[in-house]
């Protein structure tokens, strides 16, 4: 074991000469040259640039552009760095002895960065070293590797040692006093990038280096750094959410940084770029520093009106009372949004644009275009990210009155991601709902057939449409479930009841076969879970559980069948529920062995209903008792409990909070898992100062209330309960009642 003391590691002149190679020393070799290694290659060609410039100017230079010889180490340096990997390999070095040998061996590249970052073994241990020193001798490799800093950025291994050095800046600005340092070390490393930067966009690996360096200066931690660096295509799920997009991010989620260098990188990266933008445009690694760029720069609508226009071949300069858009440009981009490369540039375009700029490229590009789009095979994405991040009602009535007449023509031509997204934002604007979900049910399934046909078509998006005739088409046993059919169902399933009904009778009109079949499909799963969340009735969701019965040991066993089983425990009744508990009891050891068992075991109570049946019942019976109950006193005056709902689930026909009926439901089940009374459970004195208002006005009209606790009672006795359990319930909950209005009407009177 070689100590830190000793002088073959302090310094790799004291070396002594090795007669013969070790075998880490022939492995690297075999590996270099199975990688096609060899003594000279010839690299990337970027300006050469001198970095003893000073690094205060805001004015980036490009000297003329040199040719660049990547030469082999000498074996003195690698058997000096593979000693040194040899060392880090054994967990006995402390923490100021690391920091002493990765000093030492940070001066030993001096004059040979290029040469060690881009050796494909050294590079490894290089990147180690970069990660274990100090702030101070980071920033002293930085700026004597400035020179060679684009030759690395676009070399294969070179990439990962450029990276590895920006992100352990991003470390070590978790200390203020590093702050000054690392500043000084970007400045000169932004420099010399910029003055390279068409060079290393357009190189796949630099293009990389490029990006992680934007977002260290935006101050983007390194844990939230996938959304900037990855394709818009990514964002698929969460466009089709039901949240409103916002183009502003958060500025809590964001580090400090250093956003007055971010500028001076970016506009001077606009200046070298200008004369080439046709060809960065279609360009693959440009377009997605340019996606990069984009996402740094949301929120900031001054930065973005002047990159954008830029971006899409306008001037760069504006004037507030002229139009952002050149009317000489709109014909060429039209055409630009068939291209591969570009498409994926406007979507993240469409994302941060300032609302003005939105508007105009609707009106000035899209308007009258937007069918040719869809069905084009790139420029339907683009389309796809227009109605996304469109926030206009008026907007989407314009896009409705293109596209909605052409669904089924959309459908025809493999265009289901289209249609996905006007779905979801006709739901989220609250834009033609009933509308768009006549007109979806009318292109799967001609209004002479039966409903009945309608999601069992969508969720064989694909083989339904191959059928020229879809009156011929049948249930696709086997086959498997189509994503965008099934991501259509889940947001259709969220709009009002009224306005799904004909999905709501075909999903209900399933065969069992066929139901079990879907909750077997990791997608079809989706689609039954989303109904059961939806606003059908009580009694709906009830008559598809119920094809269930007999499967649910078998249904709770699939990867994904927990989630199906928990939703169908929700919307069932007691008999249903115990039913369902019975089932998974029997598989109980087998379930208690996957991922979710031990969750669904716990939600359903399996142990407690094993043990003791009628308690089980009992406790089931107060917790929906006490649900129902609580949303009668607390809930929106616009739901009502009918004859037909028993659960609190069943109540919300109109939209609610998903969250806040989640969090409330969860409240319930600790404290009546506690034995403890829930409306004394965790007083909050905001939330007491609030039901003390709610209270007094209650009490301010005591005939409603009266009404409201007989309905509820009545209710809960026609829902199948036990009558004895509920009214013993409903008798602690009246006493309850009645202690907190007569409290509320103390203070009331006090006041």
């Amino acid at each position: 074991m070689v100590s830190i003391g000793s002088k073959a590691l302090v310094s790799r002149s004291s070396m002594g000469d090795h007669d013969s190679e070790s075998p880490k020393q022939a492995k690297s070799k075999r590996r270099k040259h199975k990688k096609g290694g060899a003594a000279h290659e010839f690299d990337s060609n970027p300006k050469h640039t001198n970095s003893n410039s000073n690094s205060n100017s805001n004015t980036f230079t490009s000297p003329p552009q040199l040719s660049r010889v990547r030469k082999q180490l000498d074996p003195e340096t690698t058997q000096y760095f593979s000693e040194i990997a040899n060392l880090f390999e054994t967990e006995g070095v402390e923490l100021e002895e690391r920091s002493l040998i990765c000093a030492n061996a940070l001066q030993e590249t001096k004059g040979k960065e290029f040469e060690i970052a881009s050796d494909y073994i050294v590079s490894h241990t290089l990147e180690t070293i970069l990660q274990g020193c100090d702030v101070d001798h980071l920033c002293d490799f930085l700026h004597s590797s400035a020179n060679d800093f684009p030759y690395i950025a676009m070399d294969r291994s070179g990439s990962h040692v450029a990276e590895t050095a920006i992100k352990s800046l991003a470390v070590h600005l978790q200390h203020d006093e590093a702050r000054p340092l690392v500043e000084e070390a970007l400045t000169v490393i932004c420099k010399v990038i910029a003055a390279n930067s068409v060079d290393v966009m357009c190189n796949c690996y630099g293009s990389h280096v490029l990006r992680t360096l934007l977002c260290l200066c935006r101050g983007v931690p390194l844990d939230k750094s996938a959304y900037y660096l990855s394709k818009s295509t990514t964002l698929l799920a969460e466009r089709l959410n039901s949240k409103e997009f916002s183009k502003k991010d958060d500025e809590t989620n964001f580090e400090p940084g250093f956003p007055n260098l971010l500028k001076v990188l970016v506009s001077d990266m606009l200046k070298h770029a200008k004369k080439r933008i046709k060809t960065l445009q279609v360009d693959q690694f440009s377009s997605l520093v340019f996606q990069t760029v984009l996402r740094v720069l949301a929120g900031d609508d001054e930065e973005l009106l002047h990159v954008i226009p830029f971006l899409l071949g306008c001037k760069d300069k504006y004037n507030a009372e002229e139009s952002f858009i050149n009317t000489k440009v709109v014909a060429d981009l039209k055409n630009l949004l068939k291209e591969s490369k570009f498409s994926h540039l406007m979507e993240v375009i469409l994302e941060v644009s300032p609302e003005a700029l939105f508007n105009e490229l609707f009106t000035k590009v899209f308007r009258s275009s937007l069918f040719e789009l869809s069905s084009h095979q790139h420029g339907n994405f683009v389309v796809q990210a227009l109605i996304s991040y469109s926030s206009n009602q008026d907007l989407m009535e314009l896009i409705w009155e293109e596209l909605g007449p052409n669904l089924e023509d959309l459908f025809k031509m493999g265009r289901s991601g289209v249609i996905a997204s006007l779905v979801a934002a006709s739901e989220r604007l609250h834009v033609n709902e009933r509308k768009c979900c006549q007109v979806l049910a009318d292109a799967v399934c001609p209004p002479d057939d039966s409903p009945k046909g309608i999601v069992p078509r969508l969720m064989f998006l694909d083989s339904c449409f191959s059928y020229e005739d879809k009156s011929n088409w049948s249930w696709q046993s086997g086959a498997r479930m189509n994503v965008m059919g099934s991501l259509i169902l889940q947001t259709v399933f969220r709009f009002r009841s009224e306005y799904i009904q004909p999905y709501i009778t075909s999903i209900t009109s399933m065969e069992a076969t066929h139901v079990l079949e879907a909750v077997g499909d990791s997608r079809g799963s989706h689609v039954i879970e989303a109904f059961l969340c939806s606003g059908a009735s009580g009694k709906q969701k009830r008559r598809l559980v119920i094809k269930l019965k007999g499967h649910f040991g078998e249904v709770a066993l699939n990867s994904s069948g927990a989630f199906t089983i928990d939703k169908c425990f929700t919307a069932s009744n007691l008999s249903l529920r115990e039913a369902i508990v019975s089932e998974v009891l029997a598989v109980r050891s087998d379930l208690s062995k996957t991922k979710q068992g031990s969750y669904l075991i716990r939600k359903l109570d399996i142990d407690g209903f094993a043990a003791n049946p009628d308690h089980w019942r009992s406790k089931q019976v107060s917790k929906e008792s006490t649900y129902n109950d609580f949303y009668t006193m607390f809930g929106s005056n616009d739901t009502k409990l009918t004859k037909n709902d028993s659960f609190l689930s069943d109540t919300l026909n109109n939209k609610s909070n998903p969250k806040a009926v989640k969090e409330m439901r969860k409240e319930i089940d600790q404290s009546l898992g506690s034995g403890a009374s829930f409306l004394s459970f965790q007083k909050n004195p905001k939330k007491e100062k609030h039901k003390s208002k709610k209270n007094a006005y209650i009490s301010g009209d005591d005939d409603e209330s009266s009404n409201r606790k007989k309905r509820s009672k009545k209710e809960k006795v026609e829902s199948g309960f036990d009558t004895a359990a509920t009214a013993a319930t409903g008798k602690t909950l009246k006493k309850r009642r009645r202690d907190d209005l007569s409290e509320a009407s103390q203070k009331k009177v006090k006041a």
